[in-house]
């Protein structure tokens, strides 16, 4: 069983889950899927920061800055590899979200989501997602606090 959904199950968000029959991998193929701008697709970035797993949710329509990261953590960024998301995260590159995570894995929210009243987040799988508010996020993520680690995507060009 999919340990997102477990969780979403445990807390009472089980309904709210959705899979669907196309992928939702990225965030374009999400988007799409769901009849949404990619901006209110809640993607989750997995890094390693001084020897531990971190995850950080930002809306799709940003990349990392790198510039931003380094002066919030004080280190350059360095994505896990996919086969590190699994291992240390619990879930697969395109399914990565900071519900029904390993235990250690710290969760930030970017501030690119604020702008949002309802975003859409993988839920453990290349198919499943669930659409939260941004008090719901907060409340189901176990974020630590909002960090400003982002930039517009077509700045990154």
């Amino acid at each position: 069983m999919n340990t997102a959904v477990e969780y979403m199950n445990a807390r009472g968000y089980g309904e709210r889950v959705r899979i669907l029959t196309e992928s939702t991998a990225t965030v374009a193929l999400a988007a799409n899927a769901l009849g949404v701008t990619e901006g209110e697709i809640a993607k989750t970035l997995s890094f390693m920061l001084n020897g531990a797993p971190i995850l950080i949710v930002m809306a799709g329509d940003v990349k990392t800055d790198n510039a931003k990261y380094r002066h919030c953590f004080g280190a350059k960024a360095k994505m896990l590899t996919p086969d590190e998301a699994v291992e240390l995260i619990g879930h697969a590159v395109g399914g990565v979200c900071p519900f029904g995570i390993k235990e250690g894995v710290t969760v930030y929210l970017d501030e690119s989501l604020k702008r949002f009243e309802l975003v859409f987040a993988a839920c453990g799988a290349i198919d499943t997602v669930i659409g939260l508010s941004i008090p719901e996020l907060e409340e189901l993520s176990g974020y630590v606090k909002w960090v400003d680690v982002s930039k517009p995507y077509e700045a990154a060009v």
